[in-house]
């Protein structure tokens, strides 16, 4: 017999948090780029934000590469704990999507809630060990969600989120070589950009099951 360490259906409009809270880590992202003092590691110099040579953590530190006191922090910051929060949200009720509860969907959701915690803490000073403990338990969280998907016959998201793991893998593989390093800034956002529409979609298909 499996454990159900999951949580009873909420209200619909629950799930109107998590939206509302990326709407919010945006905002705000934009916010921190536009107070960025300046400085990336492809042109240290730079006045101001650069969308194609700066990565979104810059705008955590405490100092811009430029040298600075980063004055953006406190929105980048606000951003990064606003988001985490609403996907624990959303993910702490996702087994609600599925029928039955099994070992699988336990995984998906210990490794879910770990990896967002994980991530919650980027801009502490281990930026590096907390990329790679939040992407382990990141992946398993996905890789699991994808098997229910699919079971689920939930094949639209099954293949974006599909799309969205393997973008994530050439953002990591790169970050750890340093091959086309150049890129990587871009990528990072593209990557951002493509998991917030696949979160969307699963809160948005979440909220309709539990509203109907």
């Amino acid at each position: 017999m499996c454990m159900n360490i999951t949580t009873k259906p909420p209200r619909p409009n629950v799930l109107l948090l998590p939206l509302i809270g990326m709407l919010l880590f945006v905002l705000f992202y934009i916010l921190a780029a536009l107070k960025y003092p300046g400085g990336s590691w492809m042109m240290p110099h730079q006045d101001g934000f650069s969308f194609w040579n700066n990565y979104l953590c810059d705008l955590l530190d405490n100092n811009a590469i430029n040298g600075e006191l980063n004055t953006a922090r406190y929105f980048a910051r606000t951003s990064l704990i606003v988001l985490c929060l609403s996907l624990v949200v959303l993910w702490y009720y996702l087994p609600n999507l599925f029928k039955g509860k099994n070992i699988n969907i336990n995984i998906m959701w210990l490794s879910g809630i770990a990896a967002l915690v994980a991530t919650s803490f980027l801009s502490s000073g281990a930026h590096d060990r907390t990329v790679r403990i939040a992407g382990f338990f990141a992946v398993i969280a996905f890789l699991t969600c994808f098997i229910e998907l699919f079971k689920a016959k939930h094949i639209k998201l099954f293949f974006i989120g599909i799309g969205c793991l393997i973008i994530f893998l050439v953002n990591y593989y790169i970050y750890e070589t340093g091959l086309y390093i150049r890129l990587l800034p871009v990528i990072q956002k593209i990557t951002f950009l493509c998991f917030i529409i696949w979160f969307i979609m699963l809160d948005v298909m979440l909220y309709r099951k539990l509203k109907n």
